[in-house]
């Protein structure tokens, strides 16, 4: 009952959020951003029993369905918006909180230099720029605006919009 609870809060937020979105029946049959936040609900439950190949089974059905990629592990809070969400890919030590808002191509991902943690934890009321790559165990703060195509790879601390976070040098 209570994911159901969310799942409804979900898509009344969805509507709420979106110009575009004209009602509720719209967001539960249109919006792959919402068929995603189904399929990981689902498959949270069922990593958090311990029941892993079956977690991500539904996970990468809801991958092939929606190209929204988010591993059955990562925590997800409440109201999460993700908007054109194709190429979206959230990885397993992720941590989102409420109220969020994800754009397409977007990665909270890791950067394949740490072990266990590997991955950002993203504050309340934080907006995630299309294109934009959040990487490593670093945290973001709240009421955070990460910019398009931005590249973070360091702390972010509350109340500020960042489009850059640290310097990437070709040699």
């Amino acid at each position: 009952m209570k994911i159901l609870k969310e799942l409804y809060e979900d898509a009344k937020n969805i509507k709420n959020q979106d110009p575009a979105c004209t009602n509720l029946l719209e967001v539960l049959i249109l919006y792959p951003g919402f068929h995603i936040l189904i399929f990981h609900r689902l498959a949270h439950f069922l990593y958090q029993h311990r029941c892993f190949f079956i977690a991500r089974l539904v996970s990468q059905t809801g991958r092939f369905l929606t190209g929204i990629e988010i591993h059955p592990g990562a925590k997800i809070g409440r109201r999460l918006f993700i908007d054109h969400g194709m190429g979206i890919v959230i990885g397993e030590t992720a941590t989102i909180g409420n109220d969020c808002v994800i754009y397409h191509n977007s990665t909270l991902g890791g950067t394949g230099k740490d072990k266990y943690k590997r991955h950002p934890d993203i504050g309340n009321h934080v907006m995630v720029g299309a294109g934009a790559k959040v990487l490593g165990p670093i945290k973001v703060g709240n009421h955070v605006k990460i910019g398009a195509n931005s590249t973070i790879l360091k702390e972010i601390p509350d109340n500020v919009t960042v489009i850059k976070c640290d310097e990437i040098i070709y040699k």
